[in-house]
């Protein structure tokens, strides 16, 4: 696992003695690269606006945002689980924050941390039921679906909740932009930068920890894991609380960027475009393969998807959640059918 390529799960078998091989996993990672440039170019045909500073900058602020909710999702996905709550914990984070400071008047050094805690006690929570109780993780993350949504509703009456013009030091973490010498009328949103610390962090605790090299192995094979000393249970909470951790800290940025949430549909579906990213980045849905380079070049073509059929007239915009479903499907299908083909060729030898 230490001489991995990125952060990717699983290592190819050699093509043949002495001959250069990818890992595992590198072809999904250029087919989705692939995908994206392709749609990109289509789309720049197709319309005049996509190339425009105004419309790059607003799909990497998008982009960002949704990239850091997506490696979250990439965790679970990893260990060979699955998180429908994201989207929950995104509105419940989003809406707390607001109700704090504006309706309450909590001081920020307060609201700030315990929102974000409230993230990570969610995966913690959700993670023990995996792990300990042994329920199934659909279960677990649909009943988070609907409860946190629940709580968020209940706690603001259902009724909108936003800043109304204050804490403009605090929304200036996500909206402020880094302009570029020689370049006018385009910046770099701040949340592009974050986003590149939390995936360099993830990249990171993948290639260099023991605990990411574990997890990758738990995923690939619970019960050989456990037989050779890894404490799995851990992992697998673990990558819980990493997801729901992230799944806070994007409400956190999402609410600060947007100034304003309604309970009853912040964060709606959500969760399904963090997990179409990190299955068209590479993730397998059995778990113990991934890479955080591809789930950010999953999330970066899903929003170019949705911005394409914004900007282009002769498409319903009506029809975007099919395209994320069969986005979805898609990347399910090819997951498949690898894993036929790789089983195929080393039957063979």
């Amino acid at each position: 696992m230490n001489d991995v390529v990125e952060d990717t799960a699983s290592q190819g078998a050699s093509a043949g003695k002495g001959r250069p091989h990818l890992p595992a996993g590198s072809g999904k990672i250029l087919g989705v690269l692939g995908l994206f440039l392709v749609t990109c170019f289509a789309t720049s045909q197709l319309t005049p606006y996509f190339l425009t500073a105004y419309n790059i900058e607003n799909l990497l602020r998008r982009t960002s945002l949704f990239g850091v909710i997506s490696i979250g999702a990439a965790f679970v996905i990893m260990v060979g689980g699955i998180d429908l709550s994201i989207g929950s914990v995104i509105a419940l984070v989003g809406c707390l924050l607001p109700w704090l400071l504006v309706q309450n008047g909590v001081d920020p050094w307060i609201a700030v941390p315990v929102v974000l805690a409230l993230g990570l006690a969610i995966g913690v929570f959700q993670g023990t039921l995996v792990q300990r109780m042994r329920l199934q993780p659909f279960i677990v993350t649909l009943c988070g679906l609907l409860l946190y949504r629940g709580i968020a509703r209940g706690i603001t009456s259902d009724r909108t909740v936003g800043f109304q013009n204050e804490f403009k030091g605090l929304r200036s973490f996500v909206k402020h932009e880094f302009e570029i010498p020689g370049v006018e009328g385009f910046a770099i949103p701040s949340t592009f930068v974050i986003l590149l610390v939390v995936a360099t962090l993830a990249i990171l605790f993948l290639r260099t920890t023991v605990w990411g090299r574990h997890m990758l192995a738990t995923g690939r094979n619970e019960s050989a894991a456990r037989h050779g000393g890894i404490r799995t249970g851990r992992l697998i909470i673990l990558a819980y609380v990493i997801c729901a951790g992230l799944a806070g800290f994007g409400g956190f940025l999402f609410i600060l960027d947007v100034g304003s949430a309604q309970p009853a549909d912040f964060g709606n579906f959500y969760e399904l475009y963090a997990i179409a990213a990190a299955v068209l980045g590479g993730c397998s849905l059995r778990g113990g393969e991934g890479s955080i380079i591809g789930v950010l070049v999953g999330a970066a073509l899903m929003q170019v998807l949705q911005n394409a059929i914004t900007l282009i007239d002769w498409i319903p915009d009506t029809i975007q959640y099919a395209v994320i479903g069969g986005v979805i499907l898609a990347g399910a299908m090819t997951d498949e059918v690898l894993r036929r083909a790789i089983g195929r060729r080393r039957a063979a030898r």
